[in-house]
């Protein structure tokens, strides 16, 4: 549906936050929070990675990224006012601060062709980082993310719709969760194990038994998938998304982001594994709605 621009596009995004984590213990405090290998990352590296609750329930996914004496997690701004208080909890017991930098920072997406050589040319070989202390995140094939100070100049490119660079995630397969979906999934369902968010060697974090169990005993029978087809009303974050079983309709999943132009969208979902190929969906309430699944960009691993 989406096509890449024959150049670099410039994407501003008004939804991101950008939380902060600063002092000598940030790495240390942060590894036994989230799923992702923080000790890993050098000055200039990224992760996706998640936040979960005791039960392996999800607060958030996020970007982190490792700067000059801090760290950033990059999310859905809706998620920051249930997801940051669990976050600095025991923040206290650590050499750790953590606060919301949102204020702080500028957020863009990055996509076209070409967009490697441009950044490339644009970095001169400082390993992601920009020289007035932002970073540039790969998320995919010629897509990124690039976190800029609030006081620094946006890169001198033509700009694009936000709404657009959510339809190109979906299409990269790349999870995007909101406030609505807050201590309803586990991990593995937005495909962060196949996107390497989950470490499984690096030790102890919160909801790691869950997560863990989902891997080696097979207990998660659920993924994010990517559906593709028309309607002519407008569909909503969290709306019910229906399966047709010969002449009915029974509720699959929800809607976890969507895209959505002159009739065509595309939206992410939760749904069953077992799934059909062929399997035809409709938005709920919206009964000439159709939807198809997509197939996903990468290998859909436990």
């Amino acid at each position: 549906m989406l096509t890449l621009s024959s150049s670099p596009v410039l994407y501003p995004l008004s939804d991101r936050a950008v939380i902060s984590l600063t002092g000598e213990d940030r790495a240390k405090y942060l590894q036994g929070q989230v799923t992702c290998d923080v000790e890993q990352l050098k000055l200039g590296d990224a992760s996706l990675g998640a936040h979960c609750d005791s039960k392996g329930r999800l607060w958030a996914s996020f970007w982190l990224a490792s700067l000059d004496e801090q760290l950033v997690l990059i999310l859905n701004h809706s998620l920051v006012e249930r997801q940051l208080p669990e976050l600095k909890k025991f923040a206290v017991f650590a050499k750790a601060e953590v606060a919301d930098t949102s204020e702080n920072w500028q957020v863009f997406g990055l996509a076209g062709e070409g967009l490697s050589q441009w950044l490339n040319e644009q970095l001169d070989g400082s390993d992601n980082l920009t020289p007035d202390g932002g970073v540039v995140i790969p998320v995919a094939a010629e897509h990124a993310l690039l976190l800029l100070p609030k006081e620094s100049a946006a890169p001198e490119l033509p700009h694009g719709d936000e709404q657009e660079w959510q339809g190109l995630m979906i299409q990269a397969g790349m999870p995007d969760m909101s406030q609505p979906h807050q201590g309803e999934y586990i991990p593995q369902m937005l495909n962060l194990q196949a996107l390497n968010g989950i470490s499984f060697t690096k030790g102890c974090y919160l909801g790691q038994e869950t997560v863990a169990r989902a891997k080696y005993r097979g207990a998660n029978k659920k993924a994010m998938f990517i559906l593709a087809g028309n309607s002519d009303q407008p569909i909503t974050i969290n709306q019910d998304i229906e399966l047709q079983l010969g002449d009915n309709w029974r509720r699959a999943g929800t809607v976890l982001s969507i895209y959505q132009k002159n009739g065509e969208c595309l939206v992410t979902s939760v749904l069953n594994k077992n799934l059909e190929p062929d399997a035809v969906f409709r938005i709920k309430g919206q009964d000439d709605s159709r939807l198809a699944l997509q197939a996903l960009p990468y290998d859909l691993i436990d």
